[in-house]
């Protein structure tokens, strides 16, 4: 199934969860910056994957010197975020080709899985778009005004991840929609036009690194992946 393939990636994060004082994105991890390996993931997929990096201004000078202390040359186009997470996938939808599925990923989402990713493109390319999604296996309770209940039902919810796969045509026509303070993630944008969201299984391992305690899973996941050469 060919068609152009391309990944706008959201790195606008700090590292004040982290206690870090570096942007988290940068952080080391298994030897490199968390954000060169989320890149790689799409590389790994397909290496013709057309990547389109938003950062804050301030940030550019220090992911291009991280790409020549790390040997990284794939062709990068990088632009400047916005005020919103919407703000920022337009500012990157403005360079996106029109044609084939676009990407939306968070940047410090470095182990989504190539099975993943086929089914999130080859899904969007059929049918229009598709987003990764886990059940839910934790217990949930709904909390109320006098303490909490368990009645809740984890069958009739999931959990979502990135990357947010959908036709050009279809995300092009939604980032053109007024900001809406109810834009939570690419999936409500489009949703917001009529659309009906398709939902694919995601990995576990496909966690949004936020806490310390998250990059010690990723250091792990990230070492065993690079020993074993599997994805």
């Amino acid at each position: 199934m060919t068609f152009l393939k391309q990944v706008v990636v959201v790195a606008g994060g700090s590292g004040s969860r982290m206690k870090s004082d570096q942007p988290k994105q940068f952080i080391a991890v298994a030897g490199r910056p968390i954000l060169m390996h989320t890149l790689e993931c799409f590389l790994n997929f397909d290496p013709a994957t057309r990547l389109i990096l938003v950062l804050p201004k301030d940030h550019h000078s220090t992911w291009k010197d991280l790409c020549a202390k790390h040997g990284f040359t794939h062709p990068v186009e990088l632009v400047s975020g916005g005020a919103t997470r919407y703000h920022s996938v337009q500012a990157g939808m403005a360079l996106a080709q029109s044609e084939g599925v676009i990407a939306v990923h968070d940047g410090v989402r470095p182990m989504v899985s190539t099975a993943t990713l086929k089914r999130c493109f080859e899904t969007a390319w059929k049918e229009g778009n598709a987003i990764p999604a886990l059940a839910v296996v934790e217990t949930l309770r709904k909390l109320e005004n006098d303490g909490s209940s368990t009645w809740v039902n984890r069958d009739a919810f999931r959990s979502i991840q990135t990357p947010q796969c959908f036709r050009y045509d279809i995300i092009q026509t939604a980032y053109q929609q007024e900001y809406n303070e109810e834009f939570t993630d690419d999936a409500s944008v489009v949703e917001r036009m009529g659309v009906s969201i398709n939902l694919v299984e995601g990995n576990r391992e496909n966690l949004k690194i936020t806490t310390p305690e998250d990059l010690h899973w990723a250091e792990y996941w990230l070492q065993k992946k690079s020993g074993d050469g599997k994805d």
